[in-house]
């Protein structure tokens, strides 16, 4: 693995993973998750039928953080990367760390609380620069 940075930036609803060597911030995309289950229920019968919607959709974005964690987990098992630098909605920011492992916890280089995930990649490596 040469020095391999990923760049997650990432709300409740959509996550871009990118990926750059060293710290030098020339992003590439490598993939693009969508949070599919807030256009469903996503959750039990049981969990639908008991939860408001504004507990609905914590619900569902906590599922979402899961598996943006899950991914960055993999990454780390597969040595794809050496660091993390994290952009996401402060709640949800907190919601994937806490999915992490400490090993992978150990990897963020940086994590920044504002949501990038819908700004181009020359606008998301500005706003990287200035953080």
């Amino acid at each position: 693995m040469n020095d391999v940075t990923w760049v997650i930036v990432a709300n409740g609803e959509r996550a871009r993973l990118f990926k750059t060597q060293g710290i030098a911030l020339d992003l590439q995309e490598i993939d693009d998750l969508v949070n599919t289950e807030g256009h469903g229920t996503g959750l039990t019968d049981k969990e639908a039928e008991v939860l408001d919607e504004g507990e609905r959709k914590e619900k569902l974005k906590a599922k979402f953080a899961k598996r943006v964690a899950e991914y960055v987990e993999q990454g780390r098992l597969q040595q794809k990367y050496h660091r993390l630098i994290i952009a996401a909605e402060a709640k949800f920011l907190g919601m994937v760390r806490a999915d992490l492992s400490e090993e992978t916890r150990r990897l963020i280089f940086e994590q920044v609380s504002e949501d990038f995930s819908e700004l181009g990649v020359d606008e998301i490596q500005a706003r990287l620069r200035k953080a």
